[in-house]
């Protein structure tokens, strides 16, 4: 047991070792926020300005929001194809993640080598999402890259995949799905684990099947684990820059173009709009937390909910009788 002294604070040092990263989320994180947030509602949108620093705020201080929104159909481009990938692959990757985790937690399913398939599961989420952009970018090549090589050797005529929209955006959406549904079935096979064993085995002694457990006990238990892997999905579809602006220059004719693509291409080159690339990063901010708010809604736990407004209420009711007496 830790002795106390009379007149020590042991509090202080807590405060103490968390002024480093204190200063740093200060310097490194809602400085540059702030700042950004300021420069989409002025005219810094040229060289000189950006070399002297001067800026002022518009007239309509909501006019690079509005031109983003009404009048760019680049930008709107680049919102539907955001969500376009994003919606493909998470879908897909999270009902596979889900299955793959059910199977592997399943007691009748105890076979050897386990620990190899989870890593192989995984394995493509170790490699950077430039690496594989560049894969398969190679891969894909036309007309000598390997699947044309092989489409060749079928028979078949080349396809320049890189020049279709459909085929170039599903080729990134397999890209993303691969790199992350092996993480996503570590973490279902994590929730899955942490769950009573007691409960699949009460609904086997009643009759019930793998199915009807997955359904009735897994997914309602897993309902907070869904919820994280939502929000970080969200959070990362809604920022894909790397694989789509690799893979083929968010072409052909922008239609892979995402918002980040959009953003870093204000203040590429000779460009230097840079209150429009603010303007549309909060635009891009602003839709990360109502997607993020609406998720925790849909599956917040209404019983608790319920519960905490019963409470509210049965207490200013005691409170009410109290001043009344």
């Amino acid at each position: 047991m830790v002795k106390r002294h009379k007149g020590v604070s042991y509090a202080k040092w807590g405060y103490i070792f968390s002024i480093p990263f204190a200063v740093a989320f200060l310097i490194f994180t809602l400085y540059p926020l702030a700042y950004t947030a300021l420069l989409g509602f002025t005219d810094f949108d040229n060289i000189a300005a950006f070399m002297a620093n001067e800026f002022r705020i518009l007239d309509n201080p909501f006019e690079n929001f509005q031109h983003l929104l009404f009048e760019n159909q680049l930008f709107r481009l680049s919102m539907f194809n955001t969500f376009v990938i994003w919606i493909l692959n998470f879908i897909p990757q999270m009902t596979l993640a889900l299955a793959l985790a059910a199977w592997f937690t399943r007691r009748r399913n105890k076979f050897r080598g386990q620990a190899t398939f989870k890593m192989l599961f995984y394995m493509p989420n170790i490699i950077t999402a430039a690496s594989l952009a560049i894969l398969f970018s190679a891969l894909f090549m036309h007309p000598i890259g390997p699947i044309n090589s092989l489409l060749q050797t079928l028979g078949f005529d080349w396809v320049n995949f890189t020049d279709r929209p459909w085929a170039s955006r599903l080729i990134i959406v397999f890209i993303q799905f691969w790199m992350w549904y092996g993480y996503t079935m570590l973490i279902m096979i994590a929730g899955v684990l942490g769950l009573n064993p007691e409960m699949y085995e009460s609904s086997e002694i009643d009759g019930a099947n793998g199915v009807k457990q997955f359904f009735f006990i897994t997914l309602p238990n897993l309902k907070s684990i869904i919820l994280f892997m939502l929000v970080t999905s969200i959070v990362g579809g809604l920022g894909m820059f790397d694989i789509p602006l690799l893979f083929n220059d968010g072409g052909p004719v922008n239609t892979t173009t995402t918002m980040a693509v959009f953003i870093a291409r204000q203040i590429q080159g000779n460009v230097w709009r840079y209150n429009i690339a603010s303007a549309a990063s909060m635009i891009m901010f602003a839709m990360v937390a109502i997607l993020s708010v609406g998720v925790f809604h849909m599956l917040r736990d209404k019983d608790a909910v319920r519960l905490r407004k019963e409470e509210k209420a049965l207490r200013r009711s005691i409170k009410a009788e109290g001043g009344a007496k």
